[in-house]
Formats: structure tokens, C-alpha cells, sequence
């Protein structure tokens, strides 16, 4: 899709009306903070990088989902005045989508890179896996935002979309891996290996977990799938299908969300 002059103003609008809002900066400050604590108590790169990795992969899509909740139905009439002018669809809500996840992901950005940045990341054989840290949580808020902005294009309820969007981050982060786990259970007699390798895909949320483990190469914490992922595809063939997983996860939500807000009768 080009990004023409119309998407940059609405893309430029969006940020800036985050950027100024005070729970992005909370959101900023609180990763300040963390990586100061934690590399302060710690100094040590490699195990603060894997314990934000715990955080960042629950944090990130659950604020993402929020933000995009909040930010599409607190700014729906503005968007249904564009929507009156001679602007495309596509380009109003991929305008207003961009400029909220890139936002969240400045946040990240900033709040985490700065600590480990004074802590000498730059010098440490660690800055690979903290850019790999970072592009997990970007790829992980886009994802999120994405799919919480398309349930709230197709809920006109506010308390229904509000609702829909905190359930499936829900789904993703904790009932997923309950069905996944039962699953291997009853079906242990069974050879499952490539089964698990596609329910793994299916959840962008054990997929990041997967990459940075991979990545870390912390065999211990890796657990069964895993395992799977590292024995089947070997660290780089799984590194490369886990990031193009992740890419297809970033752009799928915001097809589904443009294609959505061209049928949508507003």
C-alpha cells in the first residue's frame, strides 16, 4: 500500500495524540525503570535480557490490545468525519494503526534501550539478542494492536469490543497453552512433533518465546515445543520460520482490518 500524503497526516496525527497521552509515558517509564532496577540489582546482561523476555512477552500484547481499544473508539468520531471526505478507508485506518503501534513500540524502545545502553550493552556480545528482544516486542504490540483495532471495527459496543479484544489476548497468553498442553497429553502415544510445531505458529505469543529461547539457546527453559522447534529446524532454520511467522502476524491483523473497514456501513 503507498503511503501517501493523506495516510502520513493521519499516521503523524495518530502518533503525536499518543505520544502526549500520560499512559504512554507511564508505559515508557515503567520499562525505564525495570531495566535500571533490574541491571542494577543484577549486572548482568544476559540473564536481565531473559528476564524482560518473560515480561515483554505477556506486557507488550496486552497493552497493545488496550491502546488500540481505547484509541479506536475514543477517536471514532473523528474517524467518521474522515471517513465523509475523499480519503480511502484503507488509508485512514492503516494511518491511525501505524501511528499507535510505533508509538507503543518508541516507548519500548526507549525505555529498555537506554538502561542497558548505560550498562554497556554496546560493547557486550548481548546487543544481538537485546535487538532480537526488541523486535519481538515490536512485532508482538503491532500483532495485538492490529487485531484489537479489527474486533473494535466490527463491535460498534464499546463495552463488547472492549471485552472480545482482552479475551483473546487472554486465549493467546494463558488458556492456549492449557489446550496445547492437554492436548500433547492425550495424544502422547502419538507422533505429535510437526502437530506441535503448527500449534506453536498458530500463537505469536509462544512463537516469540520460542525465538528468544532458540536465540538464547537455554535448552532448560525451553520445554517441550521448544525442544521440537530446535531438534527440527536447528537454531537458524528455526530463528528465520519463527520470524517469518512473526512478520505474517504483524501484517495479517491490519489486512483483516482494512479489509474490514471497507465493508462496514458507519
Amino acid at each position: 500500500m503507498k503511503f501517501t500524503e493523506k495516510m502520513w497526516l493521519i499516521f503523524k496525527y495518530s502518533f503525536k495524540d499518543m505520544i502526549r497521552a500520560k499512559w504512554i509515558i507511564v508505559y515508557l517509564l515503567f520499562y525505564l525503570l525495570l531495566g535500571f532496577i533490574l541491571l542494577f540489582l543484577n549486572n548482568d546482561l544476559s540473564s536481565s535480557v531473559i528476564t524482560i523476555m518473560n515480561i515483554i512477552i505477556i506486557l507488550t500484547p496486552l497493552i497493545g490490545t488496550l491502546f488500540g481499544v481505547m484509541f479506536y473508539y475514543n477517536s471514532r468520531e473523528f474517524t467518521e468525519l474522515l471517513i465523509a471526505q475523499p480519503i480511502r478507508r484503507s488509508r485512514i485506518f492503516m494511518g491511525q494503526y501505524l501511528g499507535v503501534s510505533l508509538s507503543l513500540s518508541l516507548s519500548l524502545v526507549i525505555g529498555l534501550g537506554l538502561p542497558f545502553l548505560i550498562f554497556g550493552l554496546a560493547n557486550s556480545a548481548e546487543i544481538f539478542n537485546f535487538i532480537m528482544l526488541i523486535f519481538i516486542g515490536m512485532a508482538l504490540t503491532f500483532s495485538f494492536t492490529g487485531l484489537s483495532m479489527w474486533i473494535s471495527l466490527r463491535n460498534s459496543n464499546r463495552i463488547k469490543g472492549f471485552g472480545y479484544s482482552v479475551l483473546l489476548w487472554l486465549f493467546f497468553a494463558v488458556i492456549y497453552d492449557g489446550i496445547f498442553l492437554s492436548l500433547l497429553l492425550i495424544f502422547e502415544n502419538y507422533p505429535i512433533d510437526q502437530f506441535s510445531l503448527l500449534m506453536s505458529m498458530l500463537n505469536p505469543i509462544d512463537l516469540s518465546r520460542i525465538l528468544v529461547l532458540i536465540k538464547l539457546d537455554i535448552s532448560a527453559l525451553m520445554g517441550y515445543t521448544g525442544a521440537v522447534f530446535q531438534t527440527f529446524f536447528g537454531s537458524n532454520w528455526g530463528i528465520v520460520i519463527s520470524g517469518i511467522m512473526l512478520l505474517l502476524w504483524m501484517t495479517t491483523p491490519a489486512y483483516m482490518m482494512v479489509r474490514s473497514s471497507k465493508r462496514r456501513d458507519f
